[in-house]
């Protein structure tokens, strides 16, 4: 059904003020790592950990859906998921380790609930625009990172303040969408209330947990997320070990994250151009190994142009890998399922990456064997990719309920 109310542009910047809130949390910690790190004596594996929690949870809220007896309204879960995310963010400022974890996961809880709706949304909103609409969105999220993760430390310079207030502040934007969403979670509500639960659909899921498509979307989704990861989480310390200062390499991963937006956009340009996304897939694979090598061996002054190299490659990825699930999928309901199958399980596998490459580093004291492994992901992400880059979809679902109605358009 396509969005009614205010227009689909109305809709579309609904999508956006919730997708800049879903990276933040996680960007902005790797510029103040090192001081985190050193604030609570935390070793290189550890400190890994405050970017791998929120990963290992990103898509858990996919993984039980299917479950549940009564499945949320998508505007409920929205709302849900900033009020989770102010949660997570405040908990997080408490001066101790543990509840520095804790908010960790329940910011990562939080983004997961977001994550799993959003794709699902699109499709039923703007079938006819999934990839342009997919294209907006992650340049959403990728800018809501790119601003977060370059202002975390001239804030805490600005106002003489520790790393504290950086990421407390993140929890203002969050509100935002959070009371803006709640009108239209509230008619949804009441709609639900009124018409005949649709309860989740068992064989729905089961048909796309059974299909190779499913699974070569998923791994493509985990690896590619996992390299993303990576860069979040390290590439600020990897520019400081090699001499730069810590604001300029905030600066860089700032960069990154940005270029990820014109990346991301790219897709549909492209695709315009193309038969099926495996051309994309192929680009997105070279782009991240010139852009990982150039980062970690290349003279250090060149370092800004091979993180635009990275943040092509990767919002080429994520855009890519966002939009196999709406055209992946037969419907609705099945981009549903497939969204938190993708992520779900996607996210588990790109959580080992921050948590591999800290525990690397220790083993080795240095970045090379680290970066080795990761130019092995970045070609490895084509084995999945190229197959689910073809034009295809999954097999057509048994008889389901009707989806919900959008009340709140």
């Amino acid at each position: 059904m396509t969005a009614r109310r205010g227009g689909p542009a109305g809709s579309v910047l609904l999508i956006v003020l919730v997708a800049a809130n879903l990276r933040p949390a996680i960007s902005a910690v790797g510029p103040v790592l090192t001081e985190i790190q050193d604030a609570f004596h935390l070793s290189g594996t550890a400190a890994g950990a405050l970017t791998t929690l929120p990963l290992v949870f990103f898509g858990s809220y996919g993984l039980v859906a299917p479950f549940l007896r009564r499945t949320p309204r998508s505007e409920t879960l929205l709302v849900t998921a900033m009020g989770l995310l102010i949660v997570g963010l405040l908990l997080r400022l408490v001066d101790a380790p543990f509840p520095l974890f804790a908010g960790s996961l329940v910011a990562g809880i939080a983004i997961s609930v977001g994550n799993i709706a959003m794709p699902a949304i699109i499709k039923r909103d703007h079938p006819d625009s999934i990839t342009t609409v997919t294209a907006v969105y992650t340049l959403a999220v990728s800018g809501g990172a790119s601003i977060a993760s370059g202002l975390a430390v001239p804030v805490e310079d600005a106002f003489g303040s520790s790393w504290r207030l950086p990421l407390g502040l993140l929890a203002v934007p969050a509100a935002i969408a959070g009371l803006i969403w709640l009108p239209k979670a509230l008619r949804a509500s009441r709609a639900a209330r009124s018409a005949p639960p649709a309860p989740p659909s068992r064989a729905a899921a089961a048909l796309v947990w059974r299909t190779g498509l499913a699974w070569q979307v998923t791994v493509f989704m985990g690896l590619q997320s996992l390299l993303a990861y990576v860069v979040l989480g390290w590439l600020p310390t990897i520019c400081q070990d090699r001499g730069m200062s810590d604001t300029a390499a905030g600066y860089v991963l700032a960069l990154t994250a940005a270029v990820q937006a014109a990346g991301s956009l790219g897709v549909p340009l492209l695709e315009r151009r193309m038969r099926d996304q495996r051309p994309l897939v192929t680009l997105t694979c070279t782009l991240s190994v010139v852009g990982f090598a150039g980062v970690a061996w290349a003279p250090i002054a060149t370092v800004w142009l091979w993180a635009v190299v990275l943040g092509i490659g990767q919002g080429l990825g994520f855009a890519t890998a966002l939009s196999f699930i709406g055209l992946r999928a037969h419907d609705a309901r099945a981009a549903a399922q497939l969204s938190g199958m993708a992520q779900g399980v996607g996210y588990v596998i790109a959580a080992s990456g921050p948590l591999v490459i800290g525990a690397l580093h220790d083993a080795t004291g240095g970045w090379t064997v680290p970066m080795i492994a990761v130019l092995a992901v970045c070609a490895a992400l084509a084995v999945p990719g190229l197959p689910a880059g073809r034009d295809r979809t999954l097999g057509s679902p048994p008889p389901i309920p009707a989806p919900e109605v959008n009340a709140a358009n």
